[in-house]
């Protein structure tokens, strides 16, 4: 049987018209309807109810409706299997990394490589999310924590050490703070809703909420510029901090836990050319860098 009808079938049980069935396949309106069709008749069945809010399936059609998934997702991995065992080193190679180090620490390397690797271009990704790795979100993935996705590929590739920074121009106005209770007198950069800065203070000995941040911003890289500006006192890692000559390290003796950096990708793509070249770049570059002091 002709499995673009199967595929037409599903697209048709999803969006419940024929004209939304087309569009999600790029086919023409008539073709989906012929592609039904053929389907009843090589099945002898009525899969659908053709009626003015669109098409319903009959129980003959939902009985068939998890079996024709099974089949997408089979050819899915088919197609990723396929991708993996390309031979060329050439194409695109989609990565994604947090917005600070997207931004901040993989453009230079992004740069070294397309200059070692000319055939490969280069789709940069800046998500704080976790891609969806098996559903090629991404082809590659830097980030934070480890990756728990089964038939991933993941290995450490260096730790992020943290610190505690401030503008010169503010600590002038301000003061500098000796120890960590000072830091309640000053103002400080935090976080809107993500927990992350407070869970951190909080494995410090600081207890507080949100209100204790007189900036806030759940954006990564808004959160920095806030810092770099004179804004206040905020945290960050400190190959960032060595970035902004302007920025100074207060309270060097707080040890805030380092972050992890991983470097991840689907199994099946381990076989492909591309992918394998970038993957060993990116684990040679990162790891070659002076991030975890």
């Amino acid at each position: 049987m002709d499995w673009n009808l199967i595929k037409t079938f599903l697209a048709v049980a999803e969006q419940r018209t024929l004209l939304a069935a087309a569009e999600t396949l790029r086919l023409s309106q008539p073709t989906v309807g012929r592609h039904i069709d053929e389907l009843e008749a090589a099945t002898g069945l009525t899969l659908f109810i053709r009626g003015r809010r669109g098409m319903s399936l009959t129980e003959a059609g939902l009985s068939l409706l998890d079996d024709a998934r099974g089949m997408a997702k089979e050819a899915d991995h088919f197609l990723l299997r396929a991708s993996g065992r390309a031979s060329e080193a050439s194409g695109p190679v989609r990565i994604t990394a947090s917005d600070i180090v997207a931004t901040y620490l993989l453009p230079p390397i992004l740069v070294a490589l397309k200059e070692a690797e000319p055939g490969i271009d280069i789709e940069l990704v800046p998500s704080n999310t976790v891609a969806n790795l098996l559903a090629r979100d991404a082809d590659i993935a830097i980030r934070m924590t480890r990756p728990i996705q089964n038939d991933l590929v993941a290995v450490k590739v260096n730790d992020f050490a943290m610190g505690v920074y401030a503008h010169e121009r503010y600590l002038e106005k301000a003061g500098t703070p000796q120890r960590m209770e000072d830091l309640f007198g000053h103002r400080m950069v935090g976080y809107d809703r993500d927990t992350l800065i407070l869970n951190g203070m909080k494995a410090l000995g600081i207890q507080g909420d949100r209100s204790l941040f007189t900036f806030r911003t759940d954006d990564q890289v808004a959160y920095w510029e806030l810092v770099k500006a004179g804004a206040g006192i905020g945290f960050g890692a400190l190959w960032l901090g060595r970035q902004t000559p302007q920025l100074r390290q207060i309270l060097p003796e707080l040890k805030i836990a380092a972050l992890p950096m991983w470097l991840a990708s689907h199994e099946e793509l381990r076989t492909s050319l591309k992918i394998r070249r970038v993957m060993n770049f990116l684990r040679e570059a990162i790891t070659a860098m002076p991030l975890s002091a």
